[in-house]
């Protein structure tokens, strides 16, 4: 059975998959690993996969920030077949508008109760449509932790990546309000899909998953 490597978004963790059906395969949700000080979003990503992937032709499912990352494993192996939903291949793929963290980085001094506290925020930008979702989110909230949103929201903003690795396979939604869909160059898009879309189109991510596997 072939394994699947599942890396998450910024704030979440492997219950983002649970909606899915990942049944034909063997799934693997990989753990976040402390970043070094100031480190890269690709020297981050290389760490992560020399910790926890050791197979020569693996696949790899990236969730939001957890695509950025598979991206970057990508690029270091070409034989890496790599899906990546709701997420960025290239710093053109992520918004004008973010990248005013680089001059005024108030995610530096983010404090704690303000990530938990913005709850009806993070709804709207993630497109938690179902109360199943909502809940996630909430929960998620509630265990976020502080230093590691600080540094990844500093490295992807900071992320210089231009290349496309050919061994990728880019879902997003249409209505992804983090990531929006008139910025991404996606292989497959999906009508009304936020940025969770991963939960509350399950069914449908699902299948296009198990497809893109068994190709």
């Amino acid at each position: 059975m072939q394994t699947i490597y599942c890396i998450t978004g910024l704030g979440a963790d492997e219950g983002v998959f649970q909606k899915l059906d990942l049944s034909f395969a063997k799934p693997v949700y990989l753990k976040w690993i402390q970043p070094l000080p100031d480190e890269s979003l690709s020297s981050y990503s290389i760490r992560l996969q020399q910790q926890f992937i050791h197979e020569s032709n693996p696949i790899i499912l990236g969730l939001s920030l957890g695509g950025m990352i598979a991206t970057e494993i990508a690029k270091a192996n070409p034989s890496i077949k790599t899906i990546i939903v709701s997420s960025a291949k290239t710093v053109n793929e992520i918004p004008f508008y973010w990248k005013v963290f680089q001059y005024v980085p108030v995610y530096k001094i983010l404090p704690h109760w303000s990530i938990k506290k913005s709850v009806n925020i993070q709804y709207y930008f993630l497109g938690a449509s179902s109360a199943s979702t909502r809940k996630y989110v909430d929960e998620a909230l509630e265990k976020a932790d502080r230093n590691f949103y600080r540094w990844a929201v500093g490295a992807i903003i900071n992320w210089q990546n231009k290349t496309v690795p050919s061994n990728i396979t880019h879902i997003h939604g249409l209505s992804d309000r983090i990531l929006p869909s008139k910025f991404v160059k996606a292989d497959i898009n999906i009508n009304d899909g936020g940025h969770l879309m991963i939960m509350d189109k399950a069914n449908e991510i699902s299948a296009l998953i198990k497809q893109l596997c068994c190709q």
